[in-house]
């Protein structure tokens, strides 16, 4: 067992409703709904390796004002694991995405996407799919790519010069398939480096080893050949809905040149979020930022939302005043000062 405890924000919440979604193909996917039923709707679609927990600290900021969805990736948490390496594709992805989306946004309405790692690369690869834009709103592509993944990739040391033997090296490590075994104090070491910003606390660092380690060894393999042939360029060129984009400066999975790339093909971009010292596993890393740009797109562009958010911001008025004469135990502690962002924004 770990003996690194895991901050209560990063413990899962329980849902107000669980669904199992059967997508195109068969596969069944564990679905998940958080937050106010009947409010505006925002879907959150993980990465590689990870699972509907990976989303908790962000479902707990936004759960107060918005219908949260999730969903576990076809392999991940507990979706099926599917059963021929043919049904890991990127097709597989975005067919997954628009199950869910017919199940969970209602005809006529429309949700706020927001895709992590592989799960924006979910969003850019049902890019054109009329099923998906009909229940598309707005875009939050995060610690994202769209192609040449391995190529661009900074895991390794710049002492491995030669472009040929770098580009071998992080395939054979994006590709390998030993098991990670338990969490322990060397892994939770390498997750740190590989995936988040220097200064990441333990906290942080054992919720990323928690939910990496969960993934089981041949599902984390076929994803890898997929993430190491992918190219969703096309995709991308075809998604019209507002979309914003994050990233961490200290992304070594998909630096920051992938997220300029991705800026640069939008047809409808929103703006770009530099996130300064954070690495790859930026919703865990500063879940605060990454709800607030969240937010920001769904305010400005899903019906409802801005209301949900004044019901909310009066809510939590209306329990900061009801606590002022209980006890000091009890009180609402100070809030803290969200750390520095650079944002560049797009005309």
């Amino acid at each position: 067992m770990s003996s690194v405890q895991l901050p209560a924000g990063y413990v899962p919440p329980t849902p107000v409703e669980e669904l199992g979604i059967r997508s195109a193909d068969g596969i069944r996917l564990h679905v998940e709904v958080h937050g106010r039923p009947g409010a505006p709707t925002v879907v959150l679609s993980h990465g590689w390796t990870c699972s509907t927990a990976f989303w908790a600290p962000v479902i707990r900021q936004l759960a107060d004002r918005y219908r949260v969805v999730v969903y576990d990736q076809r392999g991940h948490g507990r979706s099926e694991i599917p059963p021929s390496r043919a049904r890991y594709s990127t097709r597989a992805l975005a067919e997954d995405l628009a199950a869910v989306l017919a199940r969970t946004v209602p005809a006529g309405e429309r949700a706020v996407l927001a895709g992590h790692s592989m799960g924006g690369m979910t969003i850019m690869a049902a890019g054109g799919r009329p099923e998906v834009a009909e229940r598309t709103a707005a875009n939050v592509l995060i610690s994202t790519g769209p192609s040449e993944l391995v190529a661009e990739l900074t895991v390794l040391s710049d002492v491995v010069r030669a472009p040929g033997l770098r580009r071998f090296l992080h395939r054979r490590l994006l590709r390998s398939r030993m098991p990670l075994g338990p969490v322990s104090a060397v892994s939770r070491a390498a997750l740190k480096y590989a995936t988040m910003g220097p200064s990441s606390p333990a906290g942080q660092v054992e919720a990323t080893a928690r939910i990496v380690h969960a993934c089981p060894a041949a599902v984390r393999f076929h994803w890898a050949g997929v993430l190491d042939r992918l190219d969703v360029r096309a995709g991308l060129g075809r998604v019209t809905a507002p979309t914003a984009v994050v990233v961490g400066t200290a992304d070594r999975l998909t630096p920051p040149v992938h997220a300029h790339r991705i800026v640069a093909e939008l047809a409808d971009p929103q703006g770009l979020l530099l996130l300064p010292g954070v690495g790859h596993m930026a919703p865990l890393e500063r879940p605060v930022e990454v709800a607030a740009e969240i937010h920001r797109m769904a305010a400005a562009h899903l019906t409802g939302a801005a209301s949900a958010a004044a019901s909310a911001a009066a809510s939590a008025a209306a329990s900061a005043a009801a606590s002022v004469d209980a006890p000091a135990a009890a009180s609402v502690p100070a809030p803290v000062a969200a750390p520095v962002v650079e944002r560049t924004t797009v005309a």
